[in-house]
């Protein structure tokens, strides 16, 4: 089946999802002149809209995650530039706060491990204060009297990510990039080169360059060749949401995290009053569903950490998929197969990495030259690694 010509002429690019990676890509390509397309049934939608916001490359890392710590703190250094660039653009809010994040211990035990983290932080010439309890408790009083210390990172910040996303699907527009509310249901290749997509309703979409950019779905679009991408797997992350009366203002000034009973718990205020809490982490495939067990684990521990929160309204339950790669670091850049871009398996980051990945995959997109910050993220390193 040909193109409806009511789609216009062929694309340079075709952006296979529309959530917030998808977006940022399309958009960034759009700037640079190139004739984009994106295909996805709800632009906007996807783990974005579940997801807290917080952008903390220094307390988020893990051992062995240095790569992945230079690209978040790359994209974190662009957030203010790109959140402000969108708002011009679009007139939207896109929820970007220069907050801080308090990373906090409850025992002796957590408190160790924030030490030997702060150690990490300093051998890797990162900034990181530590803090007593009493001091932790001096910045955010509604901790509970039993923090033993903390780690502050005053560059660690937030975005909202519903915000994020609508302001993206606005800035496409405007920057003329075209939104196919269609999911596309196979990939075409043509002579070893990706030509392509056909969607669910049987018409076929052709373009120069196809970018994959559906979270964890990526891996399993038909026609996609063997061994092409590596799994993907869905990460579920249950996400609660709470309202802070104007009475009870401020509940919290900056995010706070903490480890109770060895589970990452998070706590992020808005300026709005709502406070995100999150989030678990299941693997459960492609499972979405809210459960009671989710909900009693993230409030017992957020209540361990914060007390009073208990007092809150609770207005609303979720839960998203992260899309983790075998090393839950992003696939970014072409891959095996000839007319394939990958922009895909960030896992946990994917709200951070949005403005450094729309850059870098924009950039190869319009050059053909990797950029050097996404060199180690290539899609191919699992197939070079398999042969070493």
């Amino acid at each position: 089946m040909a193109r409806s010509p009511s789609d216009g002429p062929r694309p340079d690019v075709l952006v296979v999802g529309g959530g917030i990676i998808g977006l940022g890509v399309a958009w960034r390509a759009a700037q640079r002149g190139l004739a984009v397309t994106v295909l996805d049934p709800a632009p906007g939608g996807g783990a974005a809209r579940v997801a807290a916001g917080m952008l903390a490359p220094v307390t988020e890392l893990q051992y062995g995650e240095e790569p992945l710590l230079r690209l978040g703190m790359a994209s974190n250094e662009r957030y203010a530039a790109f959140a402000a660039e969108l708002t011009d653009a679009t007139g939207l809010d896109t929820g970007y706060r220069r907050t801080g994040t308090l990373a906090v211990a409850l025992d002796s035990d957590d408190r160790e491990e924030l030490r030997e983290l702060h150690a990490f932080h300093g051998r890797l010439g990162l900034t990181s204060h530590w803090l007593t309890g009493r001091e932790c408790r001096r910045l955010e009083p509604m901790l509970a009297p039993g923090v033993r210390g903390g780690l502050h990172v005053t560059d660690d910040h937030q975005v909202d990510g519903r915000r994020l996303a609508t302001a993206l699907v606005e800035a496409c527009r405007r920057a003329g990039a075209v939104l196919h509310r269609e999911r596309a249901a196979e990939l075409l290749v043509d002579d070893g080169r990706a030509t392509g997509v056909r969607l669910d309703g049987g018409e076929v979409l052709t373009a120069g360059q196809v970018v994959l950019a559906a979270g964890s779905y990526s891996h399993l679009l038909n026609g996609l060749p063997p061994g092409v991408l590596p799994a993907i797997r869905p990460v579920k992350g249950q996400v609660l949401r709470l309202h802070v009366p104007s009475a009870y203002r401020p509940f919290l000034a900056r995010n706070v995290r903490a480890v109770v009973r060895g589970q990452h718990i998070y706590l992020v205020p808005r300026a709005d009053g709502e406070l995100v809490v999150g989030a678990t982490t299941e693997e459960q495939g492609h499972d979405t569903t809210v459960t009671a067990g989710g909900v009693y684990e993230l409030l017992r521990d957020a209540h361990e950490l914060v007390p009073g929160i208990t007092e809150l309204p609770l207005v609303e339950t979720g839960a998203g998929l992260r899309p983790g790669s075998p090393d839950n670091a992003p696939l970014l850049g072409p891959t095996a197969l000839p007319g394939l871009v990958a922009a895909t398996g960030h896992y946990r980051n994917g709200v951070l990495l949005t403005p450094v990945t729309a850059d870098l995959v924009a950039a190869y997109l319009a050059t053909g030259s990797v950029p050097e910050l996404a060199e180690p993220f290539s899609p191919s390193r699992f197939h070079l690694k398999a042969l070493a």
